[in-house]
């Protein structure tokens, strides 16, 4: 028998009905099996195997992340620098309870708490920096500083707080381009205000402008964490906030205020706070006499 007589893995032994040989391939499933496997290609074979490996290990890492997140001491990550965001309170006017210069925390402008920060190029090379310190607020101020090169000279604030991440890297950021702060009369600079202010190399307040510093706090719809890591939480941000304050070159000691200042009330600076906590750089504003305290 030549080669084109042999044969074919299809054709029946000699011997064998060649209905037989047809009837058992189709039937039996190992027979069947052995044929499918010989046409797979050893490459693909190994492809599908490790694919499956690789499914099969993602599902495990999957549930056992799923499972440490139902515990109650399950910690996601460090909360220092990515704490979780500082806002400002609802406004409540039932009265400072801490002592000194305490008054209720209202927004000098109800739609500052609202609005988040925009900035505005003004005449002088002054950019007004106004409204609620969102989050990304400060990668919208580097845009702005970056998009205006040298021009911007004077940042000028009015802001009752908000993300105090940001508010940090904004400082650092006026720091660094050697750009001043001020705070205009009527205009307001508080909670984690002072923390972008500070950050002038010259820094002046107007004599009716208003700086002022709170305790600060986490949302009231955050509860996942535990209270030990809150704990943890409020120490490490104390200290980023008094290491940011003596790199500023300012008084950390004006801190304790905000310490023991509750959330819904302010501490507002006087002028000769301002001077002796190294808040502004010249000398304290003096307010105009009223036309009662001149005698005219």
């Amino acid at each position: 028998m030549n080669a084109s007589q042999a044969p074919s893995p299809e054709s029946p032994l000699p011997g064998a009905p060649a209905d037989d040989h047809v009837s058992r391939t189709r039937t039996d499933p190992v027979e069947r099996a052995k044929q499918l496997l010989a046409r797979i290609d050893d490459g693909a074979m190994v492809r599908v195997v490790f694919r499956g490996m690789l499914l099969g290990t993602l599902c495990v890492l999957g549930l056992d992340f799923y499972h440490l997140q139902q515990r109650s001491d399950f910690v996601s990550a460090p909360s220092v620098p990515g704490a979780p965001t500082f806002m400002p309170p609802d406004v409540e006017t039932d009265g400072p309870t801490a002592p000194g210069n305490t008054e209720p925390f209202v927004p000098s402008d109800p739609d500052l708490a609202r609005n988040p920060m925009q900035f505005t190029l003004e005449k002088g090379g002054t950019l007004s920096a106004k409204g609620s310190i969102d989050p990304g607020a400060a990668e919208r101020f580097k845009t702005e500083l970056d998009a205006r090169g040298e021009y911007v000279k004077t940042v000028a604030l009015d802001s009752p707080g908000g993300s105090l991440h940001d508010a940090i890297a904004m400082a650092k950021l006026i720091r660094e381009r050697k750009i001043d702060t001020r705070v205009d009369d009527g205009a307001q600079c508080a909670s984690s205000c002072p923390l972008i202010f500070v950050g002038g190399t010259n820094r002046s307040a107007a004599p009716k402008a208003s700086l002022g510093v709170h305790q600060f706090y986490a949302p009231a719809n955050d509860r996942s964490r535990p209270s030990a890591q809150v704990m943890a939480d409020a120490q490490a941000t104390t200290a980023l906030i008094t290491r940011h304050l003596t790199e500023m070159g300012v008084d950390p000691a004006l801190w304790l205020h905000a310490l023991e200042t509750p959330p819904r009330a302010l501490y507002r600076f006087a002028p000769e706070e301002l001077v002796r906590y190294r808040l502004t750089t010249g000398e304290a504003p003096v307010a105009e006499a009223s036309p009662s305290a001149s005698g005219t």
